[in-house]
């Protein structure tokens, strides 16, 4: 992935890094980031040294014919792992398990605190079930990150991405071993991500939306099946006093 993506994606997009002193040479860590782009996966990895792990939806591995053998085969190579967010905590129970086994191998387990990509550029509030708990039974320490401009190389609905220079910024280690043996304590899980988004709120400079991604996605798409539904209505009321007022002129 680093020779094959990295390093076409640092000639033609020539990535700025603040903080890579803040990555351990060795050893296991979490880089928790918010989410911008899909590119956010490539980007990252492809800026360090050390092979970042990062969670991917199962459906990736698992789509039928060419398309998707190819998309799992192109996710196993890079070293990403399937989560089946299927079930009634699904993600959440996934992504610790699959965290907690990169870690104990010594790694750098990758975690996107939102859950989904910002539909809008914002930082909405940090899912406490993934992060905070994998950071508090394995000890490892949470490295906040923040990709910047990501979402501007390809916008929704744009074929080709647009050349420019997005950035990354890591800051330092936090350390959560205060809370060792609390990762079932949900006002403690809610405290660890709360401190870790506000890292990153202030290494990307976004504003911070108090609900999750997920809900506002839905009020989004909501508003815009209103406001489809809404010209539908209007057109058609046109149309039928189109249709009285020619009407009226033939009596």
């Amino acid at each position: 992935m680093k020779v094959a993506i990295g390093g076409p994606l640092k000639v033609a997009f020539r990535p700025w890094v603040e903080g890579l002193e803040n990555i351990p040479a060795e050893g296991a860590a979490i880089l928790a980031s918010n989410h911008l782009s899909f590119s956010d996966s490539f980007f990252l990895p492809a800026m360090l040294d050390r092979k970042v792990t990062f969670i991917a939806k199962a459906e990736y591995f698992t789509t039928p014919g060419v398309k998707g053998r190819l998309t799992a085969a192109f996710f196993k190579s890079v070293g990403q792992l399937p989560v089946d967010r299927s079930g009634a905590r699904g993600a959440g129970e996934a992504a610790i398990k699959s965290g907690l086994e990169v870690l104990e191998r010594g790694e750098l387990f990758g975690i996107y605190p939102e859950g989904t990509r910002s539909p809008d550029g914002r930082l909405y509030r940090g899912k406490p079930g993934g992060l905070a708990r994998v950071a508090l039974a394995s000890g490892a320490p949470v490295i906040p990150v923040a990709m910047i401009d990501t979402e501007k190389i390809q916008p929704p609905g744009q074929v080709m991405p647009k050349l420019m220079r997005p950035g990354i910024r890591i800051g330092r280690p936090l350390d959560f071993s205060r809370y060792q043996g609390m990762e079932h304590d949900r006002f403690v899980l809610r405290a660890v991500t709360d401190e870790v988004m506000y890292e990153i709120m202030k290494l990307s400079g976004q504003e911070y939306v108090d609900m999750y991604a997920t809900a506002a996605k839905r009020q989004i798409a909501e508003a815009a099946k209103a406001e489809k539904e809404a010209e539908k209505a209007a057109k058609a009321a046109l149309a039928q006093a189109g249709k009285e007022q020619a009407e009226k002129e033939k009596s």
